[in-house]
């Protein structure tokens, strides 16, 4: 299984590329690297909606420079893993309980036979969303998670009661596999850099659009009907005031002050009834903190390196703030 290089965008060196298999039958695309020297554990990249492994190569070097071990993979139906649909650029899944099959095969066959503990993860919007998920269930494997601009809820939804009310009916009666009304197959990456709302740094957003240039496959375009009827399900458990105080993994939660995916407030009022987390607010942030301007990811960096991999740093030390 191959990884796309660019000029701007190396892999680090020592990349282990491989295929492997989910219980229901779908191929994921998994990559990992050890550091050079000491290992402090392995750190999971768990990427949103929409990305690819290649996404996170300048974080990958990053990891392995703090000494650990990393492997990051595509989900199903998105970058150069098995798609669910005829159709390649949508993006679809009919339960977000399905995602947590990838991350069965990844510690069957990546973790448990690869990398040593203690395990972690880091993980983006749609991602954050499907740990948070699975340690309030009580199965999460890792130790310690840090999430940025997990996906607790839209930003600004318009009629979000009617929005939720048409997906399901739509879904219900066939049309699930659809894109939503008014989505397509353009993938956000390749879009123009003003106006975008994932990142305010032009360089990395040029970064990525070239490797939509290069590999059009790595990208999907917008969601399904199903996909978005999913994602209102499990954004309405997480509505319950109830629902932070269950999860138990130990949490770093980073918002974004700018963000026009997610709603950030939703996202620090969730996470300030996490028992063993904390929230740090980045103002100016948008969307993809790890693809912002060097300021704003030195800010994250510094709180990362504090909770990960936190032998000295219990989560409850973390008092939620706002990073100026």
């Amino acid at each position: 299984m191959k990884l796309i290089l660019t000029r701007d965008n190396p892999a680090p060196e020592g990349a282990v590329a491989a295929t492997i298999r989910t219980a229901d039958g779908l191929s994921l695309r998994v990559a990992r690297w050890r550091p050079q020297g000491n290992c402090a554990g392995t750190v999971l990249i768990c990427p949103g909606r929409a990305e690819f492994i290649e996404k996170y190569f300048e974080t990958v070097g990053e990891l392995l420079a703090r000494g650990l071990t990393v492997v990051a993979f595509d989900w199903r139906g998105q970058g150069l893993s098995a798609r669910e649909l005829t159709n390649r650029f949508k993006g679809h899944i009919d339960d977000f309980a399905f995602y947590e099959r990838d991350l069965d095969a990844l510690v069957a066959q990546v973790l448990e036979p690869f990398c040593p503990r203690p395990w972690f993860a880091l993980a983006h919007s749609m991602g954050g969303a499907i740990l948070i998920s699975q340690s309030r269930a009580g199965r999460s494997p890792f130790e310690r998670i840090v999430t940025t601009a997990p996906m607790i809820d839209l930003y600004r939804l318009r009629f979000p009661g009617l929005a939720r009310a048409l997906a399901e009916t739509l879904d219900t009666v066939g049309l699930g596999g659809a894109f939503i009304p008014g989505g397509n197959g353009r993938a956000t990456v390749s879009r123009a850099f003003d106006g975008n709302v994932l990142t305010s740094d032009p360089m990395r957003h040029q970064r990525f659009a070239n490797l939509w240039t290069l590999a059009p496959e790595l990208c999907i375009g917008d969601p399904t009907i199903s996909w978005i009827n999913a994602a209102f399900r499990l954004m309405g458990e997480f509505a319950d005031g109830e629902y932070p105080r269950r999860v138990l993994t130990p949490m770093l939660v980073f918002a974004a002050g700018d963000d026009r995916i997610v709603d950030s407030r939703a996202v620090e009022r969730f996470a300030h009834r996490l028992k063993a987390g904390a929230v740090i607010a980045i103002p100016g942030s948008r969307h993809e903190i790890l693809m912002e301007r060097d300021s704003t990811r030195s800010q994250f960096w510094a709180a990362f390196d504090a909770f990960i991999p936190g032998s000295t740093a219990p989560a409850q030390r973390f008092a939620s703030s706002s990073i100026a």
